[in-house]
Formats: structure tokens, C-alpha cells, sequence
């Protein structure tokens, strides 16, 4: 194997292709880009991702996509074109949009949230990845045992329930997140309550309409029970408005605008966004979503994730009594396993003990 001249520049590039894609020598690895001057994604971290399979030895070969699928057409040429790979990298929003599919249908497949060079070559993209699927495991499993699960926030969420789930309790995508971001979805039936929205709803990066994000002057509250949205309370023009943007996407792709389908918290501490959400909503879309300071919901359409996501922020979220969430902190001593992994990752506890805060929204 080749080493590469600068060990720090790699870090996080081998974190991705050794410890989550598995690649190993004489593999051949694809990696998936969009054009850099659609905003989303520097061509400098593919670039590096390229370099670091080089120096294990690996074939790689590079492609660019579109920034997102348009139809299923495009989806099944897309997977076609993908075949007689060992793995594939995404550094491309087709990624989240094909983490769907069969694992059938694709090779192994891993979407990254780094999104520039920096963010993988920061602690975002340098946290051992073995550790941190670890907590993602005991934050599931908390979630799975769960008798009680109460989610509040500053601005008066209270969504209290028993999550009912499926035969398989868990179902992943077929493609591999990095960094880490997100425990499996947490299914809404079970819940009742209501969700304070605010400062704009988005979509989920499943499919793309216009106007993909809605702004939202003032808080309006979604009232649920199970899987379904009972009613918007609020400021009666917001509500309106609220209203209007859901009929309209689901008018636009033929779905159920009023059905929520699950909901999950970010549990990565070090991801971060400097820049204003509201003037760089694509990219705070992309990534932001992996802060413990961001819990997600995602509603309209009856399938995960659908089509329109409400982002609560500095969530609480309390298990069977125990504060797992905190005000935007996620406390990983809390967890029965937790103490156990914090020892065996000192560099994690040092993560978790002093979390990145910047996510791009303040108040």
C-alpha cells in the first residue's frame, strides 16, 4: 500500500474508505461527484477520498451526476450504470435519493455528509467511525426497549408515546451513512402531541419540487396523533401558509400530504455549520440534520422519508425518565451502554464533553 505524503490531510479520507466503506486492496471503488458550482459539494473531498483509496491500493474511478433524479427513468439508469463496482462513494445528492433502494439493486453504497474538504478533515469526518456506530447502536436499542419517549423543545413541542414497531424494528437504508449522523428512524405511530415549526420547513432530499422550502416568520404548531397531522395551530396567515405548501408538494407528486411517518435526533457532536442556514439552505439541509441540536421529522407521503421535514431545535428528549437529548446536547453517559463506549473511545468522550454548537440557526 501506498502511504499518502500527509497523514493529517488523509484522516478522515481513510476514516471513510477503510473503517466505513471496508475497501481493502485490489477492490474497485467508484466515486460519485456532482458539479462543483451547484453549491453542494467541493470537488476537493472526493478528490481526497480518490487519493486515500489510492494509497490502499484500491482501482478507483470517478463520475459525475446530476445533483438530483428527476423520475424513476433517471433512477434506473442511474443504478444501472452503477454495476461491476466493489463500492461506491457518493459525494452526490443522487445518493440520498436512491437510499431506498433494494440492497439488490446497487452495490455497497456509502452517501457522505462531509461536503467540502474541511468539513472531512475535521472531527466531523475524523471521529473514529467504529466508536461512533457503537452509540449509534445503544441509542436505537434505548429507542426500541423505550416505554415512554417524551420529545419537548424551548419553543413548546411536547410529543409524548411508545413507539409501535414493525416486525423488523429498525429497518436501514440500503446505502451507508458517513459520518454517522442519525439513529434509524423512530416510527410516529405511538405518539401524540404536537411540533412547534419554525423558521422554515424543507424537504427531505427524497425528491425535488418547487418551492422546496417554506419560510416561517412565526412558530406554528402540527398536531399528531399516530401517523397523521390532525391540524396546524398558530397565527392564522402562517397557518395558511403552512397549509398551502402541503397541498401544493403533495399535489405536485400525488401523496398523502397530511401522513408522518417517523422522526430522529442527530447524534454527532462534532457536526457544525458556520454559515447562515437561511442564505445556504441546500447545503444546512445536507448536513445539519447530524447535530444533536437538530431533531427531524418526516411527513407527507405515506413512506419514509417523505417529502417535507420539520426540524425541531434543541430538542429534550427523555427516555423511560432518563434525559438522553438535553436542550441540544446528546448525553451518551445516559445510556446503558454509554459508559462503557466513552471509556473505550477517550477522543469521543473529549467530543461529547465540549460538542460543536454552530448549526447555522441561533435563538
Amino acid at each position: 500500500m501506498n502511504k499518502p505524503e500527509s497523514p493529517t490531510d488523509f484522516a478522515g479520507a481513510l476514516t471513510l474508505i477503510q473503517d466505513c466503506v471496508g475497501g481493502q486492496a485490489g477492490e474497485r471503488l467508484l466515486i460519485v461527484s456532482e458539479p462543483e458550482d451547484n453549491g453542494m459539494y467541493d470537488y476537493s473531498a472526493p478528490k481526497l477520498a480518490a487519493a486515500a483509496g489510492r494509497a490502499l491500493g484500491m482501482t478507483v474511478y470517478t463520475f459525475e451526476s446530476e445533483s438530483f433524479l428527476e423520475s424513476d427513468d433517471e433512477k434506473a439508469i442511474l443504478l444501472d450504470s452503477l454495476r461491476g463496482f466493489d463500492h461506491i462513494v457518493f459525494f452526490s445528492r443522487v445518493g440520498d435519493q436512491i437510499r431506498f433502494s433494494t440492497r439488490d439493486e446497487l452495490p455497497p453504497s456509502t452517501m457522505c455528509y462531509t461536503l467540502s474538504q474541511e468539513a472531512l478533515k475535521s472531527d466531523f469526518g475524523t471521529t473514529c467511525h467504529h466508536g461512533m456506530g457503537e452509540i449509534k447502536y445503544a441509542v436505537e436499542c434505548a429507542l426500541i426497549e423505550a416505554s415512554d419517549v417524551r420529545i419537548t423543545c424551548p419553543l413548546g413541542t411536547e410529543f409524548v408515546g411508545k413507539p409501535k414497531w414493525q416486525e423488523d424494528p429498525a429497518p436501514e437504508v440500503a446505502v451507508k451513512r458517513f459520518p454517522l449522523v442519525v439513529p434509524k428512524p423512530i416510527p410516529a405511530a405511538g405518539f401524540t402531541g404536537k411540533v412547534a415549526l419554525s423558521r422554515f420547513l424543507i424537504g427531505t432530499g427524497s425528491r425535488y419540487y418547487d418551492p422546496y422550502c417554506l419560510a416561517l416568520n412565526e412558530t406554528v404548531f402540527a398536531c399528531v396523533t399516530n401517523n397523521t397531522i390532525d391540524r396546524f395551530e398558530g397565527p392564522a396567515e402562517a397557518v395558511r401558509r403552512v397549509e398551502q405548501h402541503y397541498l401544493h408538494v403533495a399535489g405536485q407528486l400525488g401523496i398523502d400530504p397530511w401522513f408522518v411517518d417517523s422522526w430522529h435526533a442527530g447524534i454527532h457532536a462534532g457536526c457544525n455549520f458556520e454559515s447562515d442556514a437561511t442564505t445556504d439552505i441546500m447545503r444546512w439541509s445536507g448536513t445539519a440534520f447530524g447535530s444533536p441540536r437538530i431533531l427531524h421529522f418526516h411527513t407527507c407521503g405515506r413512506y419514509a422519508p417523505g417529502e417535507i421535514c420539520w426540524n425541531v431545535l434543541d430538542p429534550t428528549v427523555v427516555i423511560d425518565g432518563v434525559p438522553i437529548w438535553k436542550n441540544g446536547r446528546l448525553f451518551v453517559e445516559n445510556l446503558p451502554e454509554g459508559p462503557g463506549i466513552l471509556a473505550k473511545h477517550p477522543k469521543i468522550a473529549d467530543l461529547f464533553a465540549s460538542p460543536v454548537r454552530a448549526i447555522g440557526l441561533t435563538g
